[in-house]
């Protein structure tokens, strides 16, 4: 919802009372004589005034500016939509092109179009409150500036409408809640738009997913001659509620997760950048496969990808940052939790005939997290030893072979490894257990990275 500090998205719009060319500056009552003329105390112009101060009487419109002509149109029966269904704020030119100078209808003129009366029951069953603001008196009511607010609603991802009257109360709602914690002390204005779009993104994604995939299974019409459009709304209507307990419980279990991985940092440096193991997974020939692959097909492969390496990252104590196609990115805390996971996704696509071959690239290191994403060379690295991976095969980089040596996960070479053995054995106790190996490769040079030394990761013959 891209708005400027008008309100408008244009740089004018006419103002609330109605007149036209008004641009950013306090907002005040109309004029007694206005005021009068179309029998309304203009209570909504006061600063501060909520929901349910204003008098809409039939045929006025608070928030459309009639222009010279607008007090007579509504006078002389024109354009009477009260209802805030998503009508333009500025004037409506269609409408005025209807009436003949004496104030008659024209009924040869093209009415004006109307939005789907089911898609506005979804909506309010939905956001379960009515259109009946504007971006601007939204953001009077909720006693945030104009500018504050566009910064939220950009954030959010909303789309501009003008001055529209299409917000409802729970988005004045939000707007105070944001504004409230940064008068609190609680977020800065910064972190409050970061809250936003952090939010605004996931949601969007999630929302379209539920749409695309969810819904398209459970809206089949049940019975011959039914539409689908007429199983929505009692669908929407039983699920709804389901569906946001559910949300809010995941939130919160993973909120608790991410909460106890900060407060284990030993530092508050270290909450901020963190030494972690970041893995990218490539689908090998990806292009030539959507080449010749027809989209349905494409679309069934990649969702594929995804929910196996989603679940596989999930399983063994990884976290899944993104998911990019036909890539994913995970990171973990521990070197051989993210080593076990990559052998695993290998191994798992490997034993699926419908997928094609895939190539693992993991770098250890200091990454930086923001809103949920990371972000550094380690991360750079991790995706250019993918690119140089074998088919089929695990690449890592010196800092994470090293990690895997100090924890124990691996020996550092097999001749130590049979040396540890040997020794062991002279003492009649257990010989070391490694869980993986690493093979030096030749030194290559990176682009932007210098010349790196990779390792080729894998199960040591007695684990596997």
């Amino acid at each position: 919802m891209t708005v400027d500090d008008t309100g408008s998205g244009t740089g004018a719009h006419p103002a609330p009372g109605g007149e036209p060319g008004r641009t950013a500056g306090p907002v005040t009552d109309a004029t007694p004589a206005r005021a009068a003329a179309h029998g309304e105390a203009r209570q909504d112009a006061r600063p501060g005034a909520g929901p349910g101060t204003r008098r809409d009487h039939p045929g006025h419109r608070a928030d459309a500016g009639g222009g010279p002509q607008g007090d007579d149109r509504f006078a002389a029966g024109g354009d009477h939509r009260g209802d805030g269904h998503g009508g333009d704020a500025r004037p409506d030119v269609r409408a005025d092109a209807r009436h003949e100078a004496n104030g008659r209808v024209d009924p040869q003129a093209e009415p004006e179009s109307e939005e789907d009366p089911l898609a506005l029951r979804l909506e309010g069953l939905i956001l379960g409150a009515e259109r009946r603001y504007t971006p601007f008196q939204a953001a009077r009511s909720a006693g945030v500036s104009m500018e504050l607010a566009s910064r939220f609603w950009r954030a959010m991802g909303f789309a501009d409408i003008g001055q529209a009257k299409a917000l409802t109360e729970a988005d004045v709602l939000a707007l105070r809640r944001l504004a409230g914690l940064v008068e609190a002390g609680l977020l800065s204005e910064a972190m409050a738009v970061q809250v936003a779009r952090s939010t605004g993104q996931t949601t969007a994604r999630l929302a379209e997913w539920q749409i695309d995939s969810f819904l398209e299974g459970l809206t089949e019409p049940p019975e011959p001659g039914m539409t689908r459009t007429e199983v929505t709304y009692p669908l929407i209507e039983l699920l709804l509620p389901e569906l946001e307990e559910f949300l809010v419980y995941v939130w919160r279990r993973q909120l608790a997760a991410a909460t106890g991985r900060v407060v284990q940092a030993a530092d508050d440096e270290e909450m901020v950048d963190r030494r972690l193991a970041v893995g990218f997974a490539d689908l090998v020939g990806f292009t030539r496969l959507t080449r010749r692959m027809e989209e349905e097909e494409l679309g069934e492969l990649v969702e594929a990808f995804e929910t196996t390496a989603a679940d596989l990252v999930a399983a063994h104590g990884g976290r899944l940052i993104k998911t990019l196609g036909d890539e994913v990115l995970y990171s973990a805390d521990d070197a051989g939790v993210a080593a076990e996971i990559a052998l695993r996704l290998i191994e798992t696509m490997a034993n699926d005939e419908t997928m094609p071959e895939l190539r693992v690239g993991i770098a250890f290191g200091t990454v930086t997290t923001r809103m949920g994403d990371v972000f550094g060379t380690t991360v750079n690295l991790a995706s250019r030893l993918t690119s140089i991976a074998p088919r089929d095969a695990v690449l890592v980089d010196g800092a994470f072979a090293e990690e895997l040596t100090r924890t124990g996960a691996s020996p550092a070479s097999e001749a130590e490894a049979a040396e540890a053995a040997a020794a062991a054995e002279k003492e009649g106790e257990e010989p070391p257990s490694y869980r993986f190996a690493l093979q030096p490769m030749w030194q290559r040079p990176v682009r932007g990275l210098g010349v790196i030394e990779p390792w080729l990761l894998a199960r040591r013959a007695d684990e596997s």
